[in-house]
């Protein structure tokens, strides 16, 4: 039943990543700009122009570009950049281990402050400590990553001379960005883990315990445990994507060589084949990150798995 489910879940994603493939290439052909102007300047001879726009296959009809474009994409082939002419996989092979570092960091980053800071609020639900923890988780929400970066970096970059300003060759580069990063995804996880504590505490399970003689910490630190990771470890699966949209600030703002900031160079230079690339790789990990949340959800939880059966 369970494997039947997770074929299910892999079907529904596979028409996903075909239409955010199609939204992102008609979307780059309608954007402003040549990319043979980006190549050649607008100064090249006529005959230069054509004959690169023929190479490119630009001067075919855009419904011709787009099906050889997927029929690229059923083969492995991506494509080749526009700028220095080498296959697009390889570019973006090169920048995937820098933006898994930084996301990898900033995700422990915020599962080390969430869960603390989720179980103090609501171990003294209702009073001070509580209103407090959720404050702060309200404030890490509403702080974006544009704002945050460049405050960081003029305090601990430029005023205390503590961190480097950006890069990742220098010792404790990572610091500020993970910190950027991470921020908003542990005020997220911090408040879902006290809403799921909250719930799993007031739950039949954990009376049934306490009936039978276990001791709070007993109760808090496994039984409701338990119960409340079930949303947690689903909204940590679903953050993921989010913070792999997020380096695309995070790394443009601390110059962190990774799969964002090649995205915003690939845009600006109007490299198309680089760009759908980029963009179909985060896609692609996003609706991986969603699946492997619903398939966590049914492995832990057999009320999904018997709900889902019935369907």
């Amino acid at each position: 039943m369970f494997a039947r489910l997770v074929l299910m879940r892999i079907a529904q994603a596979v028409p996903t990543l075909l239409g955010v493939a199609t939204l992102v290439f008609f979307l780059l052909h309608l954007v402003p700009g040549d990319p043979v102007d980006a190549l050649l300047g607008e100064t090249a001879m006529p005959a230069d122009r054509a004959a690169l726009r023929h190479a490119l296959h630009l001067d075919q009809p855009i419904l011709d570009q787009y099906l050889l474009y997927l029929s690229g994409l059923c083969h492995g082939d991506w494509g080749f950049s526009l700028i220095d002419h080498r296959p697009v996989l390889a570019r973006i092979a090169e920048r995937v281990p820098a933006t898994a570092r930084l996301a990898l960091v900033s995700m422990l980053l915020a599962v080390i402050i969430a869960l603390p800071l989720g179980y103090w609020a609501a171990r003294h639900a209702g009073r001070r400590q509580d209103v407090a923890a959720m404050g702060l988780s309200l404030i890490g929400v509403s702080i974006p990553n544009f704002w945050l970066g460049p405050m960081l970096m003029l305090l601990f970059a430029v005023e205390l001379g503590w961190l480097p300003v950006s890069g990742m060759s220098q010792p404790g580069a990572i610091v500020l960005p993970a910190i950027t990063l991470g921020t908003a995804l542990a005020a997220v996880l911090s408040r879902m883990a006290r809403a799921s504590w909250l719930e799993a505490i007031s739950s039949d399970a954990t009376r049934t315990a306490r009936a039978f003689g276990a001791s709070e910490r007993r109760i808090w630190w496994y039984h409701a445990a338990h119960l409340a990771a079930v949303p947690v470890i689903t909204m940590f699966a679903l953050q993921l994507g989010a913070v792999l949209g997020g380096t695309v600030i995070t790394e443009t703002v601390f110059d962190w060589p990774g799969l964002g900031l090649l995205t915003i160079e690939a845009i600006q230079r109007r490299d198309y084949p680089l760009v759908q690339g980029c963009i179909l790789l985060i896609a692609a990990i996003y609706v991986l990150a969603n699946l492997t949340a619903d398939l966590l959800a049914l492995w832990l939880d057999p009320r999904q798995r018997r709900a889902q059966s019935c369907n």
